[in-house]
């Protein structure tokens, strides 16, 4: 890839994702074979008026390794150093890049009971620190190609030429291929806040999707909730993109008010393990049944992680005909599916999907309806056929999309 067209995205991720503010810290979690990228982006970022900028690097094998080998004790315990890191943190404040390129199998054959249990346990530790960071910070996750994971994606051709192929692919989707792709992403922010407008104008108290493979589910919206897409803005005013790339317009449902049946229409890969071909139904909002073709076992932990797991925290609204989808790639990566598709996301919802949410607390957000867990899975779950039908609160039925698009309306 030439690296002027990585210089661009790296100040794409810099300027427009993390919106570095002067005199900031910020981390950068990648896994260790990306120093050449992260370089380029700490470069960015120190141009931006970074006061220091450190990575925190992974290696998926070794973790697949710990979790075939440590006890769930030790794969569960919070040292005292990270949650000293954590409590140091939630008053410095770093904006936070994270950059995935895991292969998205890549922890098969692990106890994924065990596994679960053991994030289940850091949970407990980490979560408060992270509930008091929450929207008080910028952060972004984006990509970078990983063998593995191009071979996944492009399984016809040479390592070599899959990687590239992903990276022309990542930088395409990312809007950064042609063009000034801040200047791009200004306009597409620009696009999606006229749709949550339009949206947020029509007093929504649900949302009904129906599709050809059965999908048939009613999922009801808050009193007062928001459509969000895009741009987001910290507690202290700083703007920033969460995810490169974002095609989705999304809320935060009402907790306890989804009924029917939903079909996943492409895999999902969770802490690098596969779950393909899963139906959900749900019953006073929460998941009563839960079958998949492939990782039904993985689904199952995921739902049961904590109380709040089997719960819906995000309706998400992305056209088929998206520049995600229009790659004609299926990803087996969140970040890059769950903008080729609609999508419902279990566990956590999002507290600034509720008008004026700055003004209350934690607990009086989830008074409103805002599902808390410990967790936030998206699944996809958008066909070429896929009909959303909003209700007003007085009754009136609205076409939302069509034919897996957006109505004319919008």
């Amino acid at each position: 890839m030439q690296r002027t067209a990585l210089k661009n995205y790296a100040k794409l991720l810099a300027r427009t994702g993390l919106n570095v503010q002067k005199g900031q810290e910020v981390i950068i979690a990648a896994e260790a074979d990306k120093e050449d990228f992260v370089a380029l982006v700490a470069e960015e970022c120190y141009r931006a008026g970074a006061a220091s900028v450190r990575a925190e690097w992974g290696y998926q094998p070794l973790r697949r390794l710990a979790a075939l080998n440590e006890s769930e004790t030790v794969l569960g315990t919070v040292a005292a150093w990270e949650e000293e890191k954590l409590r140091c943190e939630t008053r410095t404040l770093p904006a936070r890049l994270y950059l995935e390129s895991e292969d998205p199998g890549g922890m098969a054959g692990i106890d994924a009971a065990k596994y679960a249990r053991a994030l289940a346990m850091r949970s407990q530790i980490i979560k408060p620190y992270r509930d008091r960071m929450e929207n008080r910070y910028q952060w972004c996750i984006a990509a970078v190609p990983g063998r593995e994971w191009a071979k996944k994606v492009f399984p016809r051709v040479p390592a070599s030429a899959a990687e590239e192929k992903l990276w022309l692919a990542i930088l395409r989707c990312a809007r950064a291929l042609e063009g000034s792709p801040v200047a791009n992403w200004q306009a597409h922010n620009a696009r999606l806040a006229a749709r949550c407008e339009k949206l947020n104008a029509l007093g929504l108290a649900a949302l009904e999707y129906e599709a050809g493979n059965g999908t048939r589910l009613r999922v009801g919206l808050l009193a007062d909730g928001l459509f969000l897409g895009g741009e987001e803005e910290t507690l202290a005013g700083v703007k920033f993109n969460p995810n490169i790339p974002s095609e989705e317009v999304y809320t935060t449902p009402m907790r306890g008010a989804a009924e029917g049946i939903v079909y996943s229409t492409k895999p999902l890969s969770y802490r690098g393990q596969l779950i393909r071909n899963f139906s959900l139904r749900f019953e006073g909002g929460r998941v009563v049944e839960a079958h998949a073709a492939a990782g039904e076992a993985v689904l199952k932990r995921i739902l049961g992680m904590d109380e709040g797991a089997a719960y819906l925290g995000e309706c998400a609204l992305v056209p088929y005909d998206s520049p995600v989808s229009n790659t004609g790639a299926l990803f087996y990566n969140t970040l890059f599916d769950e903008n080729a598709s609609c999508h419902l996301a279990l566990g956590r919802g999002f507290n600034n999907c509720v008008a004026g949410w700055e003004g209350y607390s934690f607990e009086e957000i989830k008074e409103k309806g805002v599902n808390d867990s410990s967790v936030h899975v998206d699944f996809m779950i958008g066909t070429d056929d896929l009909r959303i039908t909003g209700v007003t609160k007085d009754g009136r039925r609205i076409p939302v999309f069509e034919n897996g698009n957006w109505s004319e309306q919008f």
